[in-house]
Formats: structure tokens, C-alpha cells, sequence
């Protein structure tokens, strides 16, 4: 259980190449949010993955529109299929009694590497478990657009994206 004061926050210097952050430990309460969460995605179970979150909470994915409260929570994780052997770590954190956050990226199996990050905003009454508030996630790289004869792609080149 955490201590009446705040967590520190916890931001990881950037690794020697520069292009991946490194780790950062969490304290326990936090790292369970983390570890929750992959045994539920990797089982594909919905119903486990919303309820990690605030009743009211969201979820915001990339190319999606936000999803707000628990029910629609575990419809759009039972609208994504099985899960998969996802990795999340975190880069950064901080928390007080019943507000923090965590910064992280995330990746699958043992494939080096990060293939996106996210940010949770998680919330607790005083004393409980922390939940999720919001959970925001995108790629690191941009998905392949699929171009519409006579319509420009995000670059302006209407030849881009084929």
C-alpha cells in the first residue's frame, strides 16, 4: 500500500542510441496495473481488461473514437479478437494518493523493439486499488494509407501512399 505522500516521479534518462527509452521501475501498486493488463490482453478476455478501468474511464486508440465507461470498454476489447503476448514498460510515472500516471511503450512477443506507446491516467479512492482513467495508445509508425483515386494524400503528394 502506498505511504500517505506522493510518489516521485520517475523520468528514465534516453538510452545510448537515442532512439529507445530506457525502463523505469514502478512501485508495486503501479506495476500490477501494467501486469493486470497483459494477462488480460494475452487471454483475450474483455471482461478482465474493463475491469482495470474507472467506471467511467475511456479508452483511446489510434484511428478509433473514444470509448467511455466500462460496458463500451468491454465491447471494444471484444470487438479486437485474441490478444496476443504483449509487452508494456514504463518510461515514466508519477502518482499522489488517488492521481498518477504512466508513460510507457509497448511491443509483442520477443520481437525487439517498441511498436508503440501509451499513457494511462489512473485514479483511486484513498487506500484502494488504482484503476485506469484513460488510456491513450498509438503507433510508432504511421499505418500504410490507402490512397482514393483524385483525393491528396497527408503529405500533399497525391502520388504518396501507394
Amino acid at each position: 500500500m502506498l505511504a500517505a505522500g506522493p510518489l516521485s516521479a520517475q523520468n528514465a534518462p534516453e538510452s545510448a542510441t537515442g532512439s529507445e527509452l530506457a525502463d523505469v521501475a514502478l512501485p508495486p501498486q503501479l506495476d500490477r496495473v501494467l501486469r493486470d493488463y497483459e494477462r488480460a490482453w494475452r487471454a483475450g478476455d474483455a471482461a478482465a481488461l474493463a475491469s482495470l478501468f474507472a467506471e467511467d474511464g475511456f479508452v483511446l486508440q489510434s484511428n478509433h473514437p473514444p470509448v467511455r465507461g466500462r460496458p463500451a470498454i468491454q465491447a471494444a476489447y471484444e470487438g479486437q479478437g485474441e490478444g496476443g503476448p504483449l509487452r508494456l514498460r514504463a518510461l515514466a510515472f508519477a502518482a499522489t494518493d488517488t492521481v498518477g500516471y504512466i508513460i510507457g511503450a509497448y511491443g509483442y512477443g520477443s520481437k525487439p523493439g517498441d511498436t508503440g506507446k501509451f499513457t494511462l491516467t489512473l485514479r483511486r479512492t484513498p487506500g484502494g486499488p488504482w484503476l485506469i482513467f484513460s488510456d491513450m495508445d498509438n503507433l510508432n509508425a504511421s499505418p500504410r494509407q490507402r490512397s482514393i483515386p483524385g483525393t491528396p494524400s497527408p503529405t500533399g503528394d497525391p502520388a504518396a501512399g501507394h
